[in-house]
């Protein structure tokens, strides 16, 4: 990217012409990551799975509990390596990585295999101990670093990613499956990591050299600012932030894995489940781009409450044994509007209340428990489905949940006016190569 030292230095420059080809591949690279993919395959596993092997609806969903857990402890891991060597590396190993790890699950044996439920389970690890540096982790380290001014839109249009896929990949899944079966679906839906975004992000997405970044998370000296993570770990903003993420996932996480199993309950057919789903992937391309807007003219809290409570709404739409399609996608549109503002808060939250300086480590840490809970809370509904014969009783619980985790930002106070220097890595040159 050609940028003269006059429009670099100009404290009103254009921070999207600089760097709408990033941000691009960032988008490419979130929707076709390990963050938003098998979220919106597993849930058409179940019927297929239970046919084939007689598998609960428990066990056919406990690997992406498996896949997140996993996932989620590594997230402080992978968002250090990124801080140290550059986004650009981890992003693309990763999504390489995650693309022929996903494609392997379609090797699970067949039924006369006594162990195959342990091998579709040790294939679902493997994706998540390779898979997430191909997540937001990554990706928003490198849009932290293009963008302040316009920070919490271009967030919001990074995250976009999780919507695309969101309305994608539910009919693609449903296409593979009816006409290829399961195991070729994996397979087919792992081409979008491989052959769309892996190339994309080779050509396109990087970090900005020093010159190039906004002047305002750097200091006089030209370093970036921020605390460490030690210091985070400290800050009782750190961890209402982390507590506020634990109970949203943990409501959202299940709905939004059961929600095709949900409606097959309450009398819709898979291909409209699956437009129910496309729905919901519009709720949460609406949510990143009017939260992103909206972060960047108000304080969080007045933005994140009122969003955070939509899904309260759908869960309580979606108590009953019978729904229509517009209730249907009501209820879904709401509930991934409401997923996307929790997306962006994260990466947003995370620069402005603790800097940029150790971003991928304080982000991995907030995002574990976005990872971990969203991966137990499918475990959570399946269970209750499979011993109450109805999702009603948690569909109640949640809806007192996103109520709670929303209003728990409100005591995050005003942010924070400046961070302390941090002296540049010496692998700092790294993070900056070009494309």
């Amino acid at each position: 990217m050609n940028v003269t030292q006059s429009s670099v230095n100009d404290p009103e420059r254009n921070e999207f012409a600089m760097g709408w080809k990033v941000l691009l591949a960032g988008v490419l690279g979130v929707a076709c990551g390990a963050s938003p993919i098998p979220f919106n395959v597993i849930g058409f596993t179940v019927e297929p799975l239970i046919e084939e092997f007689g598998w609960t609806r428990t066990q056919i969903l406990f690997p992406i509990t498996i896949f997140g857990i996993i996932a989620s402890l590594l997230a402080p891991f992978f968002g250090s390596l990124a801080d140290k060597y550059g986004v650009r590396k981890v992003a693309l190993y990763s999504l390489l990585a995650f693309g022929l790890s996903f494609a392997a699950i379609s090797f699970t044996p067949t039924a006369q295999v006594t162990s195959t439920l342990y091998i579709y389970y040790a294939l679902w690890v493997v994706v998540g101990l390779i898979g997430i540096g191909s997540t937001p982790v990554s990706w928003s380290r490198a849009i932290n670093l293009w963008f302040y001014k316009n920070r919490g839109l271009a967030l919001g249009i990074l995250l976009l990613g999780t919507s695309l896929a969101a309305i994608v990949v539910p009919k693609l899944a449903v296409w593979g499956i009816e006409n290829y079966g399961w195991r070729a679906m994996f397979a087919i839906v792992a081409a979008l990591p491989l052959f769309v975004a892996l190339p994309l992000g080779y050509f396109l997405f990087r970090e900005p050299r020093p010159e190039e970044r906004p002047k305002a998370i750097l200091s006089d000296s030209g370093n970036l600012t921020g605390v460490t993570l030690g210091t985070a770990l400290k800050d009782y903003r750190f961890w209402l932030i982390w507590l506020s993420i634990a109970v949203i996932a943990t409501a959202f996480g299940g709905a939004f894995i059961n929600l095709p199993t949900m409606l097959g309950d309450r009398g819709l057919d898979a291909q409209t489940a699956a437009s129910v789903m496309g729905v919901l992937g519009i709720g949460i391309l609406s949510g990143r781009i009017i939260t992103g807007a909206l972060l960047d003219r108000f304080w969080q809290g007045f933005v994140a409450f009122p969003l955070l409570c939509l899904p309260a709404i759908s869960c309580y739409v979606l108590l009953g044994d019978s729904i229509t399609f517009p209730l249907a996608a009501l209820a879904a549109f709401l509930l991934g509007f409401a997923a996307g503002a929790e997306s962006d808060l994260i990466a947003y939250l995370t620069g402005r209340y603790f800097g940029m300086a150790n971003y991928g480590k304080i982000y991995g840490m907030l995002y574990m428990p976005f990872g971990f809970f969203s991966a137990l809370s499918p475990i959570i509904y399946a269970s209750v489905r499979d011993n109450m014969g109805s999702y009603d009783p948690i569909l109640s619980v949640a809806i007192f949940g996103f109520v709670i985790g929303g209003g728990l930002l409100l005591f995050l106070g005003r942010y924070p006016d400046s961070f302390p220097e941090t002296d540049p890595s010496p692998t700092e040159t790294l993070a900056t190569e070009p494309s």
